[in-house]
């Protein structure tokens, strides 16, 4: 059995239960009179457990990064108000990602405040974003640059939903378990890297791996919920990998993307000599593992160079990017010029 967490926030603490079946997570996650705001593709594929929603009224959404606008949540927010969703009532999110997304931004401003459950149905969703209170919204100068802190009060994981996800879901999801294991040391690094190849094939070694990064990333969250400081190392991958995305508009895969990320990341921290190479070689093969299907897949350098001049994190003393260093490659946040240097090795680690 996996053990159930509770994360203390500034609002009060929030749940992760785990439990077996669809149906019983959705069922568990319903109160009186609540609103659910669903994957439509989650509800046709299982459709027999939706059947735990009853009369509940439902929004469906078409869960793409599109749907991540201010233009296509203001029809959503009009759909729930016209459902009657009332300020004492409870909003339940039912999808990946993108969905936790536009249900956290809606309930933090949805009637000054409302509360929310998630059923997260993905595994980046499951074993990352699901707990940390953030949402994200982008806009045309880039990705996530609206957002709240915003936690539900009660997360129901099913691992069972992770059946039907495409290979390259399951991908990105195991892309933020690397993250995390990484962030908490070379040994949980190494202790996930000896079980790599069995991830997708064993439903236990991956239950446990999620597990194993809520906690891990739970302790993080707890000292620094706002992420103004500690916290911000959770960005590991993640500046390179935004604009990556966003270079190849969205064919690559958030968790994938973040691989990615890591390994120009490591790169980057070889070529200032902050890690000697044998960190980076050490931890490569993993990655490059994760990301295989999109190791030839064209990624322009120059449109990843532009995506990065518009991450928020930017600041006037340069790009804020996050990379191993020391002789145990901790993971800390430092601050690089955009110069010729920066354009170099970029373009030079972006070769896969």
């Amino acid at each position: 059995m996996l053990e159930n967490l509770e994360i203390q926030a500034q609002g009060g603490p929030y749940s992760v239960t785990y439990v077996d079946a669809p149906r019983a997570a959705i069922a568990a996650a319903l109160k009186p009179g609540c609103v659910v705001l669903a994957d439509a593709r989650v509800a046709e594929l299982y459709r027999e457990d939706f059947a735990a929603l009853g009369d509940m009224p439902c929004v469906y959404i078409e869960a793409t990064e599109d749907a991540k606008s201010i233009a296509q949540i203001v029809p959503v927010l009009e759909q729930l108000a016209e459902l009657g969703l009332k300020r004492n009532q409870t909003l339940v999110a039912i999808g990946g990602g993108v969905v936790q997304d536009i249900a956290c931004f809606i309930a933090s401003i949805f009637m000054r405040g409302i509360a929310w459950n998630f059923v997260p149905t993905t595994l980046l969703a499951q074993a990352d974003s699901a707990i940390g209170s953030k949402s994200s919204v982008n806009m045309k100068a880039g990705k996530n640059i609206l957002g709240t802190f915003y936690p539900p009060k009660q997360i129901f994981v099913s691992v069972r939903f992770l059946k039907t996800l495409p290979e390259e879901e399951v991908r990105s999801g195991i892309g933020e378990i690397i993250k995390v294991h990484t962030i908490d040391g070379p040994a949980s690094f190494d202790y996930l890297a000896e079980r790599f190849e069995r991830l997708t094939s064993d439903d236990a070694i991956l239950a446990e791996f999620i597990s194993r990064a809520l906690r891990i990333k739970k302790r993080y969250i707890e000292i620094d919920e706002f992420d103004r400081g500690p916290r911000n190392i959770f960005n590991y991958g993640h500046s390179f990998g935004h604009a990556i995305e966003t270079a190849t508009h969205y064919h690559i895969p958030h968790g994938i993307a973040v691989t990615i990320g890591m390994k120009i990341a490591n790169d980057f921290a070889v070529a200032l000599g902050r890690i000697e190479a044998v960190h980076r070689n050490r931890m490569l093969p993993v990655l490059q593992y994760n990301y295989a299907a999109y190791k030839d897949y064209p990624i322009d350098a120059e449109a990843v160079f532009q995506a990065m001049a518009k991450d928020k994190k930017n600041s006037e003393a340069g790009y804020r990017i996050i990379v191993p260093s020391g002789p145990d490659a901790v993971i800390e946040a430092i601050t690089v010029k955009p110069d010729d240097f920066f354009q170099a090795t970029l373009s030079k680690a972006l070769v896969r």
